[in-house]
Order: C-alpha cells, then structure tokens, then sequence
C-alpha cells in the first residue's frame, strides 16, 4: 500500500539512504525491522549496491521477514557464474533471474514505495540514477555489479554499468531527490574492517580497496544527510553471506538505538520547512 500524502499524515517526508556493503546489506533489514515496529513513516528509498537490493525489496512490497529470509538463504552461486569475458570473472545475470522470481512487483512504475538504484556508468564515470520506470531487477543487478569480479551490465541507453559505490556509497542526494523531507542514512561500512587479518577471498580484498578510496566521497555525503544510523559490523567481513543473523541483529540494534532521534526529527519539523536546529546533520548513530 502505498503511503499516505504528507498533506493528510501532517508529518515530514522521510526517505532511507542505504548504503552498499555486499554481505554486510542484510544490516540494512534489521535497521528497517526497528523502524517499522515503530511506525517509522518510510515514504521513499535510495539504495547502492546491497542497499539497493534489500531496499529494492522493501518497496516491492516484501515484508521485513522476507527480505531477511532471503538474506539469510542467499549465496554468491545465486548471483554470478563463471563467465568467459575480458570484462570479468563472472556474470551476475542470476541475480535478476533471482529477485524477478521472488519482487511482488518487478517495474518502478508499480512500486507502492518510490525507489531509486544507483549505478555508475564507466564511460562518464557518473552516477546513473534509475527510478521512476523500468524493471527493478535490472536496475539493482547493475547497482551490485562489483567491477571486475561481474561483466559490466548494459543497459537500453547501450552504456555499461557498474557497482553504484563508485561514485555514490551512500545514496543521500539520490534520496532527497525522491521528494523527501528528512533522509535518514544507514551506512554499514562506518566501522572499516576491524576483524583480524587480511581476507581470505579476492572479493573481499576488492571490496576492502574500494572501501579505502571511497572513505572521503561517504563522509561527505554523510554531512548531506539528517541522520546516520551506522550498525556495528565493522567486524564481519564484507563477502560473509553465513553470518547474515548476526548482521541482522546488528541493524536491529542500531536501528533501535535510532528511533528517539528520529521520532525527534519529525516533532521537530516545519511543515513549512526544517525547524532552524536541523539545519546541521543530528551525529550519527553508533
């Protein structure tokens, strides 16, 4: 069901900028379990990567139960097979066979939430922002598509595409885009890798990489948001698909620890505008 209009709720728009992450998304459907046990409005989302695919999930209309089920039963074999290519190790087609079998509703135009997936195109180095129409599926395989490890994804334009975390880890712009009043982030990498030594696969020695040269670029689209929720899974390893109940429990927690500051945002919000004190992102939340 789509949201009720701001007009009729007299409450602000709120939008969720998730961020990419791979194994580490699962985080991102604790974080939504707590705000909807809440009545947290979520009016619009943003997702990059992982957070495309879980948010992409929750504006088709899947229930927080199920995208957490899926997290929890997906493997990388449900996503790429090995591929000849000079392009890439692997084609990651599977995935939007996968989340086509599985989304209640597969076309933006149809989403009872408004999404947005973010890529990046290799030839302008830009983001490319897919919302509004089209198939959803498509849009998050190229939001996931980790260069290298996945054949780039090309798209009806002809342009070639790849992971969104390139150039928007945190989709904070994309999500105000969206018509929305407060955006409320939900980063999963703010912990880096605390886990002891180095990783054991090439995805998560790619992922570790893209994660140190992307540090700068998230802090500052962090500022651009209202809130930062930032589960604690710095411990866990970004290609771990086995641990994804103990990175639920972590966006549960943290999504928890959120609600009192949310809550706060909206009593504290102008329908005319953002009250004068929230002109300055609140601090995030660890």
């Amino acid at each position: 069901m789509s949201p009720e209009p701001r007009a009729q709720r007299n409450l602000p728009r709120i939008a969720l900028a998730l961020s990419g992450g791979a194994a580490r998304g699962i985080a991102h459907a604790g974080v939504l379990l707590a705000l909807t046990e809440n009545a947290i409005p979520i009016d619009a989302i943003a997702g990059t990567s992982a957070g495309a695919l879980v948010g992409g999930a929750f504006a088709a209309g899947m229930t927080v139960s199920e995208i957490e089920a899926l997290g929890r039963s997906l493997r990388w074999r449900d996503v790429g097979r090995m591929t000849i290519s000079r392009f890439g190790l692997q084609s990651n087609a599977r995935m939007e066979k996968y989340l086509r079998e599985r989304f209640p509703v597969t076309r933006f135009e149809d989403l009872p939430i408004p999404f947005a997936a973010v890529a990046t195109d290799l030839k302008s180095h830009e983001a490319v922002v897919m919302r509004d129409q089209g198939d959803v599926p498509f849009a998050i395989r190229a939001s996931c598509t980790i260069p290298t490890i996945y054949v780039p994804v090309r798209d009806a334009q002809g342009r070639q595409l790849v992971d969104g975390g390139l150039v928007s880890l945190i989709p904070v712009e994309s999500a105000r885009a969206l018509g929305a009043d407060i955006v409320v982030a939900v980063d999963v990498n703010a912990e880096g890798a605390t886990f002891l030594g180095p990783s054991r696969t090439t995805l998560g020695i790619i992922l570790q990489s893209m994660l140190t040269l992307q540090r700068t670029v998230s802090r500052a689209q962090l500022l651009d948001a209202d809130l930062v929720i930032s589960p604690r899974v710095g411990h866990i390893r970004w290609d771990q698909l086995s641990r994804g109940e103990e990175l639920f429990r972590a966006g549960y927690a943290a999504g928890n620890e959120s609600i009192q500051a949310i809550k706060e945002l909206i009593a504290s919000y102008s329908i005319d505008g953002p009250a004068e004190e929230l002109q300055a992102p609140v601090e995030s939340l660890t």
